[in-house]
């Protein structure tokens, strides 16, 4: 049931792509190792079978590497082909020969069930350049069955009883939903379990819409008192990682109670002792836990002290990113472009969004209603993912969800990792709308006058800051150059005509490349954003 291929052709591969496309599968031949990697991850998250990623031997795979490691710290399903030198040449300096694998025989089948069961994550097959056009009597092909979907777990039901009691004596709980509950298809239970039992829920970056994030208890805009005072907190697929910050004080409680659900044994226990676990299938677990409630009912008050410092919390940080949102100077800042950009782009589309101050204000600024619509740095904060991932989602939507569009917002910086991938996606028809939220640099940069003054100082290498790109880049022109509409934007109303020209047109890729201030940032954080060591 293998449906898309991502990939670039070469020596000894470009057969297996013919092939391919031969018995049905869909091939998008990208212009980079790494971005092919990264949609075939994609399109693992979005259909919960493996996308496969074609790469040649030597450097191909070894750029095919980062989409890899994304792939298994995201926790999604992908396999990754790779040609490598003729059996008969190993150890001899074979063209483009590297030690990819120890050699061993690979089943199709086994790598595809390896993928999806239990955590999902990468796997690699090798295939020697003599085996490509390797010809074999027909009759010794064996042909297997696809293998069996992956088999759902429960949890053991003391476990369940004791999370519920742990629940039913909170006074200030927290319900905090990763992106391994939208991979499990859990959104109609958690939704059931969060109205039923009145829970505040917090979803991590890319679990917003598993339940919509205008449902009233979504205390996404006071994340950070949330974590703090939460006496229990129930983490469904959600790992205690970076992105919570590791479970520990001073950004949760030292004698916080953690009920920690997860497919994944290994990871029960990682930096926090859990009050109790439960392995086993997310979606599967919280209809246990349903059960479980519908036995002893258990129902927060909305007018408990915790709720109303939670809505309180909410109510003072959203006018304080509503008063940035609506100011009226030039060049505009991130919270005015992201105002804009809500306001104009359907409310049902894929969301793509990576950079540094254009990610993490874009997550708080742009809602998400529904499960497995945002892709962006994942775990493992990869930059460049972006028009990979892109290109993915637009693939999987033009076969699922026609209708459904594809917008892709990207700092500057995180826009070059992969930018000529824009070439993909006009030579596919694909109608992605991308935004490039230009700051001319990498968390922030300098502007013309600026540039001109350091770049009189002597050589760039030596004189100009680490974080500077070339100010007022035209990104745009390189849609244009393929055959989008690109759009250089400077002010509200310019941004708004370019992004009601994109979104209307469901046929034309489009580029808006839009000049923010090189100084505007997030707004004063309570606490950073990445929790470090003090050593």
């Amino acid at each position: 049931n293998i449906e898309y291929m991502f990939g670039i052709v070469g020596i000894p591969v470009t057969e297996i792509a013919i092939a391919a496309q031969a018995v049905g599968i869909k091939y998008l031949g990208m212009r980079n190792e790494q971005a092919a990697c990264y949609a075939a991850s994609a399109v693992g998250y979005l259909t919960g079978r493996p996308g496969v990623c074609l790469v040649v031997s030597g450097p191909g795979f070894l750029h095919a590497l980062g989409g890899m490691a994304n792939a298994t710290m995201n926790c999604w399903p992908l396999i990754v082909i790779g040609g490598s030198s003729d059996r008969n040449q190993e150890t001899m300096g074979a063209f483009q020969e590297f030690p990819q694998v120890c050699r061993h025989t690979t089943f199709y089948r086994k790598a595809v069930r390896t993928s999806i069961y239990g955590r999902p994550g990468s796997c690699y097959i090798d295939i020697p350049g003599d085996f490509v056009n390797h010809q074999v009597n027909k009759s010794s092909v064996k042909y297997v069955e696809c293998c069996l979907p992956p088999p759902v777990s429960t949890a053991e039901c003391s476990a369940v009883s004791e999370a519920a009691t742990i629940m039913a004596h909170s006074k200030q709980p927290l319900l905090i939903i990763g992106k391994g509950a939208a991979y499990s298809r859990a959104e109609n239970n958690i939704r059931k379990l969060v109205d039923l039992c009145g829970l505040p829920f917090l979803p991590t970056p890319m679990a917003k819409g598993v339940v919509p994030d205008n449902h009233p208890n979504c205390v996404a805009a006071a994340r950070s008192t949330a974590l703090q005072h939460a006496d229990v907190i129930i983490l469904l697929g959600a790992r205690l990682n970076w992105i919570l910050h590791f479970g520990l004080p001073p950004r949760f409680r030292q004698d916080v109670k953690v009920i920690q659900v997860d497919i994944y044994a290994e990871e029960l226990g990682n930096n926090v002792r859990p009050a109790t676990v439960l392995l086993g299938d997310i979606n599967a677990v919280t209809k246990q836990l349903l059960e479980e409630f519908s036995k002893r009912p258990v129902k927060y008050p909305s007018n408990s002290e915790w709720w109303k410092r939670l809505r309180e919390k909410i109510m003072n940080n959203e006018e304080r990113s509503k008063v940035l949102a609506l100011q009226k100077s030039l060049p505009m800042n991130y919270y005015t472009v992201f105002h804009h950009i809500r306001e104009m782009i359907p409310k049902d589309c894929i969301l793509v969004s990576e950079g540094a101050n254009t990610m993490d204000i874009g997550r708080t600024m742009l809602p998400n209603y529904y499960p497995r619509q945002r892709l962006d740095a994942g775990t493992f904060g990869t930059m460049g993912v972006g028009l990979g991932f892109a290109v993915a989602a637009a693939t999987v939507a033009k076969d699922r969800t026609p209708e459904k569009r594809v917008v892709c917002i990207e700092g500057d910086s995180a826009f070059g990792f992969s930018g000529v991938e824009v070439e993909t996606i006009c030579r596919y028809n694909l109608p992605i709308v991308i935004i490039v939220v230009n700051n001319n640099g990498i968390y922030t940069g300098l502007d013309a006058d600026a540039w001109k003054e350091v770049s009189k100082s002597g050589d760039p290498a030596t004189c100009v800051p680490p974080v500077s790109l070339l100010p007022n880049s035209h990104y745009e022109e390189m849609m244009s150059a393929f055959g989008g509409k690109g759009y250089f934007v400077k002010t509200p109303e310019e941004l708004q005509n370019a992004l009601k020209a994109s979104v209307t047109d469901e046929k034309t890729p489009s580029l808006i490349n839009v000049m923010v201030d090189p100084q505007s940032e997030r707004k004063k954080q309570e606490f950073p954003w990445l929790t470090r060591s003090n050593l």
